[in-house]
């Protein structure tokens, strides 16, 4: 057994629940004003993802005027993480070598992120050199045929928001966040518009809020904050009702998604007597998408696992993977978890739902096979029970930085020959490769 990488997070909430209970989040209550319209989105998206800072090198001289560092680079200098290094998958540098990868393994969609640190090196100092290239990328994407997705926000800030002297000021909470965001929004999609249709503003915001405003885990690293988890959550819904504003009125065609990290959370009452901790858990799956869903087109759904709701098992899980039911990250696989996710989130919310990640880290390529293929069936499942589903994305592309376990799982689909400098295709991108081939629609 060892400690998750969250067991912060239980250790707190036992503290927490000394002071009082946590409710379970409402019933979901659409806006009185919200008027919803036909989402087409064309033919079943086979795709995968990536994100910038995992994937891309930083592909500039440090004495570059417009070298750059984020939140997470400051945080690993401060010893709370592993550190990423310069290069990753240089998915910046050679993008060309993803493109062929994605080609090989037949994907329709592509979902990759945009780096604000690498765009706005420095408050109000746009690097115009390296918006172009990621128009290029998105216009590379569409003339090999894949429908490119751009993630405007996926975990990481640039450094310049992130107080080192007081984490209380830092993201979500700095005082100046909302305004460079705006800018920021305003120059990507007027820049990338024209080959790309699809936006998700933030990536799982609900996962990071807590782990890093709660859990300490994450930058900005505060612990048992309440008050500023509430404050952050605020200011991140503001920031995804904006971009969605932005988006929408520039480009009225346009789809915007939200995607959130969705584990299926097991009530106990033996370990959790008083819901404490399954209600928390609750609220992080819906609180901020609660607020944020009347301005979006489509909701992403990343799952991975099942998780018994306790303190217990947030302190204590299976070490790599010595149980084949589990993961490296130490996570459940419990691919019927997949279809309670999705069911709860269509009769929730009533819009269509991307599946836009799915994956398991692990040594093991058949393992990995077994894994997608019971996942696609529980899809498929959950698709017959009338759950309006229009897409699969299984995580990732490339493996590589796992956050704050560092290069610690295998998730790729294929890995990087740095030899050859090309992507080489695992045994689960040949599957998956096959299986779009034989099911264009699942």
């Amino acid at each position: 057994m060892m400690l998750n990488p969250i067991s912060r997070l239980a250790v707190l909430a036992l503290v927490a629940a000394l002071a009082g209970c946590v409710m379970p989040p409402k019933p979901y209550q659409k806006p009185s004003a919200t008027t919803s319209r036909p989402i087409k989105t064309g033919k079943f998206w086979w795709g995968t993802s990536t994100a910038s800072y995992q994937n891309e090198d930083r592909g500039l001289p440090k004495d570059s005027p417009f070298y750059f560092k984020t939140d997470w680079d400051i945080f690993a200098e401060e010893g709370h993480i592993p550190p990423r290094g310069e290069d990753a998958t240089f998915s910046w540098s050679r993008f060309d070598k993803d493109i062929a990868a994605l080609k090989k393994i037949g994907v329709n969609h592509y979902r990759f992120g945009i780096e604000w640190g690498r765009v706005e090196p420095q408050p109000g100092v746009f690097n115009e050199a390296a918006i172009r290239q990621y128009a290029t990328m998105a216009r590379k994407l569409k003339a090999a045929g894949i429908e490119p997705i751009v993630t405007l926000w996926h975990f990481t800030f640039p450094s310049w928001l992130y107080d080192t002297k007081n984490k209380s000021r830092s993201n979500f909470l700095h005082p100046d966040v909302e305004t460079r965001w705006k800018e920021y929004v305003t120059k990507m999609v007027d820049a990338l518009s024209p080959d790309v249709r699809i936006w998700v503003p933030q990536n799982e915001p609900n996962g990071a809020l807590y782990i890093g405003y709660f859990g300490g885990h994450w930058p900005p690293g505060l612990l048992i904050t309440p008050g500023a988890l509430k404050k952050a959550t605020t200011v991140s819904v503001r920031m995804f009702r904006e971009a969605s504003r932005i988006i929408h009125e520039k480009e009225p065609g346009a789809l915007v998604m939200g995607i959130y990290s969705l584990p299926n959370w097991q009530r106990s009452h033996l370990q959790d007597p008083t819901g404490f901790v399954y209600n928390m858990m609750q609220r992080q799956n819906f609180d901020h998408l609660d607020r944020s869903a009347d301005a979006m087109d489509l909701i992403g759904v990343n799952y991975y696992y099942s998780q018994v709701a306790s303190a217990r098992r947030f302190i204590l899980r299976p070490q790599g993977e010595l149980s084949s039911n589990y993961t490296q990250n130490g996570w459940l696989i419990d691919p019927e978890g997949l279809h309670s996710v999705l069911t709860t989130v269509s009769k929730r919310y009533g819009k269509p739902i991307v599946i836009s990640e799915n994956g398991i880290g692990t040594q093991s390529e058949q393992k990995k096979i077994r894994y997608f293929r019971e996942h696609v069936n529980q899809m498929r499942r959950a698709m017959n029970d009338g759950v309006d589903i229009r897409g699969y994305f299984p995580w990732t592309l490339i493996d590589n930085y796992e956050w704050a376990e560092g290069y610690a799982a295998n998730f790729g689909l294929t890995h990087l020959d740095k030899k050859s400098m090309s992507l080489q295709i695992e045994p689960a991108g040949q599957w998956f490769r096959n299986f779009i081939k034989s099911n264009p629609e699942p």
